[in-house]
């Protein structure tokens, strides 16, 4: 049981990583992690990364349209940012009118898979969220902004 929310059970919490797994091996990083989340850092890189991995090479209005809640320019940053870090490929076709799409580099892919324990976790436990963010914040259901 968990003394903060008695309703709760906790369950048991298995081992973290071995630290030989997140141990640096390159000057900069804290850890693997580290290098993770400075790839996917931004509200809506994993999201941009599991649309493209779901639907394959996917055209700007697509993603924008998936993605319901970013702004233009969030998205196009952001398109930027994953390509830049050799996440994302850009192909423009170079046709009238414009044809550009978007799809996963094979370190993108390999991301993208990482991710899909972390979309599992949200499905499993959606309901509490949600229950938890309208505790937070019941104006809106989506929480306070930390």
């Amino acid at each position: 049981m968990s003394l903060d929310h008695p309703e709760t059970s906790a369950a048991p919490v298995s081992a973290p990583p071995s630290t030989s797994v997140c141990t640096p091996t390159l000057p900069g990083f804290t850890c693997g992690l580290d290098a993770t989340l400075r790839v996917v850092s931004g509200k809506w890189k994993p999201l941009i990364l599991y649309f493209l991995a779901q639907d394959g090479p996917t055209r700007y209005g697509e993603l924008r349209r998936a993605i319901r809640d970013v702004s233009d320019k969030v998205l196009i940053q952001h398109l930027k940012e994953l390509e830049s870090d050799g996440l994302v490929k850009r192909t423009d076709y170079k046709e009238v009118p414009p044809r550009v799409d978007y799809g996963l580099t094979p370190l993108g892919v390999s991301l993208a898979q990482a991710l899909v324990p972390l979309c599992t976790w949200g499905v499993e436990n959606m309901a509490e969220v949600t229950r938890l963010f309208a505790q937070r914040d019941p104006s809106n259901g989506k929480g306070a902004k930390a």
